[in-house]
């Protein structure tokens, strides 16, 4: 039968990539460790790894467990945290994930409410899942996922909270500086800064570049926002970024955010679920709370 120790153990075993190291990290002694997994590869007549030379190297059967530790090892510290927290009176763990840095910006602005209503619900931030983040939302290690681009998943459903324009950011020194508006052809000569996601994922690509059939000089994908700024103040670049975010900057920086196209771009930051988590009332408590202006 397998159980939830192997999985620690090939976890383990492939974090430091080494059984001995996994046996002292879980307390076991080397030969406790051997003999369990010894056991297991005799019980289904499979190997889940060899040695070549100092390397273990896994076999398919020792790729598929490793592939389900990595999820289920999640799922059962998870449960056991939440099970402490109903043990102590209260509600549980909201795991939130961003898949942007002005994602956690604007979070930042929204979680007070949440945290004042809603006491026995403790929250944790998930930042490493940044970009990453509708994979972690189905498999169940988020419970929320803040995003400026939901995509159409079975089994998640996205709400609208927040909508906002999206502009190009320039520096005083750019000659776009003092235009009302950039039209597609003004970028490109342009170094264009954007967060480091797929083409097919950036607005400014897909609801302005490409259906001018524009391409900009050079596209560089940057992860932080103050980064962003800071190359677009020196006039290295121009960048695409919510205009609420740049707007308290633009004094300090000498950097402006100028409307895509005459009509503009907009956007909306989303708030995603699992289907079978919305209507749990901490949860739905979130999306109200998050339904407010910046």
């Amino acid at each position: 039968m397998l159980e939830r120790n192997h999985l620690h153990i090939i976890k383990e075993v492939n974090r430091l990539k080494s059984v001995t190291a996994a046996a002292e990290s879980l307390n076991l002694s080397q030969s406790a460790v051997s003999h369990t997994i010894a056991k297991l590869e005799r019980r289904f007549g499979v190997k889940l790894w060899h040695r070549k030379g100092n390397t273990l190297v896994y076999s398919q059967a020792g790729l598929y467990l490793l592939s389900l530790a990595d999820k289920m090892v999640t799922e059962f510290e998870h449960a056991e945290r939440v099970l402490q927290e109903f043990a102590q009176g209260r509600r549980g763990i909201m795991r939130i994930g961003m898949e942007c840095h002005p994602c956690e910006q604007w979070l930042m602005g929204k979680i007070q409410q949440f945290l004042k209503a809603w006491p026995e619900v403790d929250v944790e931030i998930k930042s490493a899942f940044r970009f990453d983040g509708i994979a972690a939302l189905k498999a169940n290690e988020i419970d929320v996922l803040i995003t400026p681009d939901p995509v159409n998943t079975e089994g998640l459903n996205f709400r609208s909270v927040f909508n906002y324009n999206l502009c190009i950011v320039v520096s005083e020194q750019n000659p776009l500086y003092n235009k009302a508006f950039v039209t597609a052809h003004d970028l490109e000569d342009q170094i264009l800064y954007t967060v480091p996601v797929g083409y097919n994922r950036l607005d400014v690509y897909t609801r302005f570049l490409d259906p001018a059939n524009v391409q900009p000089k050079r596209r560089v994908p940057i992860e932080t926002t103050e980064m962003m700024l800071q190359l677009v103040s020196a006039n290295r670049g121009v960048a695409a970024l919510p205009e609420w975010l740049v707007s308290p900057h633009e004094s300090r920086l000498g950097i402006k955010g100028i409307r895509i196209g005459n009509k503009g771009l907009q956007k909306s930051v989303n708030v995603g679920v699992r289907d079978d988590d919305l209507q749990l009332d901490y949860v739905k408590g979130f999306i109200e709370s998050t339904r407010s202006n910046v």
